[in-house]
């Protein structure tokens, strides 16, 4: 997605996206295309996974490499990265039958595009090729700038990425976005921590494993259950934005 042309208004909120159980779900298609690339880079089948929810695909290839008796030295995981994203390519078909957008999800990415003072990339723990496909393949892509974003193999650290997404940002709309106009958008108390650690806000979304009451107790400042009707209003509300700057903004 290209940056937009300039805009009358200012862009004040950069809203970052997890991907998934957040945006799109894979019905267990990762599993199977990770066992694959597993297989492919390694030449050992996979038989124990490493956790996922809320981890960069880096600490689980590292994990996964170790809990199957294989070094996970760095170029192993160069090759177990380069097999999962040609895995992903090559699966395109079957992760567009077996999987799906979460409802609401175009709705809200849609609406949220159409702000001219709002953009949108995300923050997700996969490699940033892997990212791509499962945006493209879902049709999500068209609504995010992934330049803008942060991926799982820029740092093993969720809360190091909200950093890399807003300098990349800042790069790409030739904007500064600060803290306090930045908002994290995802579904594990693990998304919730990178944004308290990193300072920005936090809206917690109950669409993966995680409950309303187990996001809330992470931290999270607000927490939706749906991307349907009037989640994107709660989500605004969430933001503190200076009324001064918003005002002039919009004359």
């Amino acid at each position: 997605m290209p940056p937009p042309a300039a805009a009358t208004i200012a862009p004040r909120l950069l809203v970052l996206w997890d991907v998934d159980r957040t945006l799109i779900e894979t019905r267990e298609m990762g599993r199977v295309i990770f066992a694959r690339a597993f297989l492919t880079a390694t030449g050992t089948p996979l038989h124990e996974r490493g956790a996922v929810a809320g981890r960069t695909d880096l600490d689980i290839m590292r994990e996964s490499l170790q809990l199957n008796d294989v070094e996970p030295t760095n170029e192993a995981v160069r090759k177990l990265s380069r097999a999962l994203i040609d895995g992903y390519e090559e699966a395109r078909a079957e992760l567009a039958s077996r999987g799906r957008a979460l409802p609401g999800a175009v709705t809200t990415l849609a609406t949220l595009a159409a702000a001219p003072d709002v953009r949108q990339s995300v923050l997700t723990g996969n490699l940033r090729g892997v990212a791509r496909i499962k945006l493209e393949i879902f049709e999500l892509d068209r609504y995010v700038d992934l330049e803008a974003g942060a991926y799982g193999a820029d740092h093993t650290d969720r809360a190091e990425l909200v950093h890399y997404a807003q300098d990349r940002a800042t790069r790409r709309f030739s904007h500064p976005f600060d803290n306090s106009h930045t908002i994290l958008i995802g579904d594990t108390p693990n998304d919730v921590r990178a944004a308290r650690e990193a300072g920005v806000h936090m809206i917690g979304l109950a669409t993966g494993d995680s409950n309303v009451e187990q996001l809330r107790a992470a931290g999270a400042e607000a927490v939706l259950t749906t991307l349907e009707a009037g989640a994107i209003q709660k989500l605004m509300q969430v933001v503190v934005l200076n009324d001064a700057g918003k005002n002039k903004d919009r004359t």
